[in-house]
């Protein structure tokens, strides 16, 4: 497996292409913005000259990583001769349902489909494909060149032969493979948006404030980030969707989204994206303030 194609150019799409391309994969890096894709370029330059400047890369790796990938606005092309396609494009069933149905069409028959998604159901998508059985989740974790974890998710249909196939090559990337089950929000995020909704809460029914809440997390639990930033740094928008996809899977009121942040989405207040969630965000500063809307 040497030809790897990456649907979507954004953040996650980017990370997944750098980390492929500096193991020494071959990546078409696939968007149908142009614009995007020069972005998502020099975003993994940015990212390559950091690991420099740790001692992590040289110059010549760096020229060989950028030099492994290709972009492309054609979905034809850039599938052509893929062994792997990972979509990475935004979260939105419609959409990756009508990616995976031209992939169907497009991609060689011994390709194995991936989608990156964080919540949408894999035997859902493989639905739509002639191939269920060579779909599966590949859920990397932002940022993708720093964390190690990849959730691997079995559709109903997936099998055996393509799961340990991902395992291998996850490992490979330097990362560590966790083989899931299909099940509204997989692991990380059946358990993460939870705990998530529940700071919120906490927030919206005054049992505490923004920065106590995250420092409660951080130094009493060890987690690096507070929820309630991390929630400002993975999208507000984000965030509710995966928990409307959780209520709307299970059924259980527990996972119904707090008022609070169905407000603040509404309001467009998404976090870190928009300038203004839990905290407020200036471009080149590093400050952790909190919005004035939450410290009255």
């Amino acid at each position: 497996m040497q030809n790897i194609s990456v649907i979507g150019a954004g953040t996650m799409g980017n990370g997944i292409a750098h980390v492929f391309a500096q193991k020494g994969f071959t990546v078409n890096l696939i968007d149908t913005q142009a614009a995007q894709l020069e972005k998502a370029i020099k975003t993994i330059t940015t990212n390559l000259d950091r690991q420099i400047a740790k001692g992590a890369l040289t110059e010549a790796d760096k020229n060989t990583t950028l030099q492994a990938i290709t972009p492309h606005t054609d979905l034809a092309a850039g599938v052509a001769k893929a062994d792997l396609i990972v979509e990475a494009a935004t979260e939105n069933v419609e959409l990756k349902l009508n990616i995976f149905r031209q992939l169907d069409q497009l991609a060689p028959q011994d390709t194995i489909l991936a989608t990156n998604t964080s919540s949408i159901s894999i035997t859902r998508i493989a639905s739509v494909t002639k191939r269920p059985q060579d779909v599966i989740g590949l859920h990397f974790m932002n940022p993708v060149p720093v964390m190690k974890l990849v959730e691997i998710i079995n559709g109903y249909a997936t099998s055996e032969t393509v799961t340990k196939k991902m395992t291998a090559l996850t490992e490979q990337l330097g990362k560590t493979p966790c083989v899931v089950n299909d099940y509204p929000g997989f692991i990380a995020n059946r358990i993460l948006m939870p705990m998530i909704n529940e700071a919120i809460y906490s927030l919206y029914e005054g049992v505490a404030g923004v920065r106590e809440i995250d420092t409660v997390m951080k130094l009493g639990m060890a987690h690096p980030m507070g929820p309630l930033q991390l929630t400002d740094f993975i999208g507000l928008d984000v965030c509710l969707y995966i928990l409307r996809v959780l209520h709307d899977g299970f059924g259980n009121p527990k996972y119904a989204p707090c008022p609070l942040l169905v407000n603040m989405v509404t309001a467009g207040y998404l976090g870190a994206k928009s300038g203004e969630g839990f905290y407020t965000y200036t471009p080149g500063s590093k400050d952790l303030i909190v919005s004035p809307r939450f410290t009255s």
